[in-house]
């Protein structure tokens, strides 16, 4: 799994090994399905030849390849860089020559391809990784830089990965959007020129988008069919994506750690590691490119992936700050009478001097509140267990209020700018993880938390605010602009010693909603909270976005309150069900608040969805019905479907809602995907409201074929409106 910018050279324990010691021909960086070519021309420069389907007799010449890690002064002035560094006696430029290259196996499903180079003068060395997971065609790449120049070198760019192509045309799919709307799908097509997609917050740095995009070839983007690359940032920190056409149509990609304000002093024998870039070919779409990631994920990128998870009952809604343990405990009755399987106390719990009571006080003070909380956590923990319930609890380690005892006795440790005024968001500061005393600060406090309160056994790890007026009193004047770098790099420390130390802790990742969703933070928690905006409707669209890179299995989607606290909606509570039903299901809205009707209706989603989640969670996903109705530049927002099939193909669940009415008709065929053409399904639909839109489906037997081919066709009339049903192999 991706781990982001290590202090010393990892070594690989491998089954085989195989050195070279002349410039080969060509380097085959290859899974399954898919190749990367490289080679060395006659000046030993490292060449890209090919990048596309798995060919056995693939053969490109060198000399008409572009530069596989292009560096800035030799010859690549008019076109983006991967590597830009300033020497040690002030040379601005770079010259890197092929040295040597080795393959290993680090396990039956892994090759990992280490190309050594160096500066044809300069004692600079840098070390191209590329990790192909062969069953999944996923390839991982990421770039290590050394020197033993007598003083530091200055790093100004810095790529993990950079990728060409030669096409007609190319359109580019990313996300955007911001706090409670996040994950839109946006297109665009690439013309001569620099594209750039990046995050220069510090902190929470994926709040307006996420470092991860969709490349089509030769047309726009389309679900099943057409060239397309999908490709994903393993990084907490800032980002960068660049696109550069140039105008012969050629296109150079760069990924990697954002280099706006980040310049790097590297001391000689230090190695500077670079996130992960995963990424994928597809001739048939982006929906092989989503299977392929989720697979990979499932199986490297996410802890646990192929795994359980409980549904959870969150007291935010029903309490926020304002609870004790009477209240609490009536929750967690009515929890275990519903089914649910773990109570998750939210924000408000610690703080005594200054109390929790609202978000203007407390951050950093990690003590229970006596007042709310006479009896401390066991207590909670106790009456979740006697009531057949996990208990969880929130936390935000890595801020602090100004009104708390830490910022009382450590005023110095936290981000801000000498001689400005404190920038507060949400009444808070952020820590500077680039001091160690802060670094062990943190760590200790989830640690004497989790050991002095046993029986919590889920933590919600939240971020709720990004970087302003950056500094750090530690870095000192010469070394501020590491801030950007250091602070992730030990973030991701943190999180390998709590998951060291607490293997048996799930823990959700959540920054004030989708802020911290990546491939270095995700191997570490098992689930991920996509927005704090849980209307159902607007949460077809988020999920729908996140689910090209990131699977069900940690996305979790809460049953909220109505009229929803965002935008004002009444949804039905089948429809607000059958949206969170097609992840990982949770709620916010509390059984005291149901009629008894609303009560049973909820018991028996709970119970549903406890049959159906080995599917949701472990299954291949299919995009039936775009919300963006073909144009992901345009969200409609009248009708989706999705499906998830089964590895094996025996089950599928079919989820379709309908958002809007429309004025030309009502009716809808799902043509589905993913099924054996030969075999036989029966229907049966689950989750049932008052009134049923399939029910001439009901119980009967189809082909594959006939449902991927003619399809279920029925109306959906109203505003809201949702189906699930399951197809079984027979």
């Amino acid at each position: 799994m991706p781990r982001a910018f290590l202090p010393v050279i990892l070594l690989s324990l491998s089954m085989s090994t195989t050195a070279f010691s002349q410039a080969p021909s060509s380097i085959r960086i290859e899974t399954h399905n898919n190749l990367l070519l490289l080679g060395v021309d006659t000046g030993h420069q490292l060449k890209q030849l090919y990048y596309g389907r798995q060919m056995a007799d693939a053969v490109s010449s060198a000399t008409t390849g572009e530069a596989a890690y292009p560096v800035y002064g030799t010859g690549h002035e008019s076109r983006e860089v991967a590597l830009r560094l300033t020497h040690s006696d002030g040379n601005l430029t770079s010259r890197l020559v092929y040295v040597d290259h080795s393959v290993s196996r680090p396990d039956a499903n892994t090759v990992l391809t280490t190309i050594h180079l160096k500066d044809s003068y300069y004692p600079v060395q840098v070390s191209l990784y590329y990790k192909a997971y062969t069953n999944e065609d996923v390839i991982e790449q990421w770039t290590e830089v050394r020197h033993q120049e007598k003083g530091p070198v200055t790093l100004f760019d810095f790529a993990s990965a950079g990728l060409s192509f030669s096409s007609q045309s190319y359109y580019l799919n990313y996300f955007y959007g911001d706090w409670a709307n996040e994950f839109n799908l946006i297109e665009t097509p690439l013309t001569p020129g620099v594209k750039v997609i990046d995050s220069k917050l510090g902190v929470r740095v994926n709040q307006r988008s996420n470092p991860s995009f969709l490349l089509s070839l030769n047309g726009q983007l389309q679900e099943d069919g057409g060239e397309v690359i999908g490709g994903s940032l393993a990084w907490p920190g800032n980002w960068q994506l660049k696109f550069d056409v140039d105008d012969q149509k050629k296109l150079n990609v760069l990924c990697g750690i954002n280099p706006y304000g980040s310049q790097y002093a590297l001391p000689a024998g230090t190695v500077f590691r670079t996130p992960s870039l995963l990424y994928t070919y597809s001739p048939e779409g982006a929906g092989t490119v989503t299977r392929r990631f989720h697979r990979w994920a499932r199986k490297y990128g996410i802890l646990d992936g192929y795994g359980s998870r409980d549904v959870l009952l969150n007291n935010w809604e029903a309490t926020y700050f304002d609870f004790d343990e009477t209240k609490l405990t009536t929750i967690i009755q009515e929890a275990g009478k519903m089914g649910f399987e773990l109570f998750l106390l939210d924000d408000g719990w610690f703080g005594n001097k200054y109390p929790r009571n609202n978000d203007d006080a407390g951050l950093g003070d990690w003590q229970v509140n006596k007042k709310k909380l006479p009896h401390g956590i066991p207590y909670l923990v106790k009456t979740c267990q006697e009531n057949h319930l996990k208990f969880g609890i929130w936390i935000e380690p890595e801020m602090v209020n100004p009104r708390s005892e830490l910022y009382e006795k450590h005023p110095d440790w936290v981000i801000t700018a000498p001689n400005r005024d404190l920038s507060l968001q949400r009444n808070q500061l952020i820590l500077d993880l680039s001091n160690p005393e802060v670094v062990e600060y943190v760590y200790s406090s989830i640690d004497k938390l989790l050991s002095e309160n046993k029986g919590i056994s889920y933590i919600k790890w939240d971020c709720n605010r990004y970087v302003t007026n950056p500094g750090s009193h530690y870095l000192g004047k010469d070394r501020q602009t590491h801030l950007f770098i250091d602070y992730p790099k030990a973030l991701l420390q943190i999180m390998e010693r709590v998951r060291k130390k607490f293997p048996e802790t799930t823990m959700m990742v959540c920054s004030g909603g989708g802020g911290r969703i990546d491939y270095a933070s995700l191997p570490y928690f098992q689930e991920y909270w996509p927005s704090d905006n849980t209307d159902a409707a607007d949460r077809i669209r988020i999920q729908w976005g996140l689910g090209y890179f990131f699977p069900s299995i940690g996305l979790a989607s809460h049953v909220s309150n109505i009229p929803n606290g965002f935008t004002g909606r009444t949804e039905s509570l089948k429809f607000r069900f059958d949206v969170s039903l097609a992840a990982k299901l949770g709620m916010d809205l509390q059984p005291n608040q149901m009629n008894e009707a609303d009560k049973q209706f909820s018991r028996n989603a709970i119970q549903t969805y406890k049959d159906i989640r080995d599917v949701v969670m472990h299954g291949d996903l299919y995009r039936l019905i775009s919300p963006y109705s073909g144009n992901p530049s345009t969200y409609a927002g009248d009708r989706a479907a999705l499906s998830y099939v089964s590895e094996d193909g025996a089950r599928a669940i079919v989820f379709a809602y309908q958002m809007k009415k429309s004025i030309t008709g009502n009716s809808i065929q799902l043509r589905l995907k993913g099924l054996d053409p030969k075999a036989g399904y029966t229907f049966k639909e689950l989750n049932k409201g008052s009134y049923s839109r399939v029910k001439a489906y009901e119980g009967r037997r189809f082909s594959g074929e006939y449902l991927m081919t003619q399809g279920v066709v029925f109306d959906m009339y109203n505003d809201y409106e949702s189906a699930v049903f399951q197809l079984t192999r027979q």
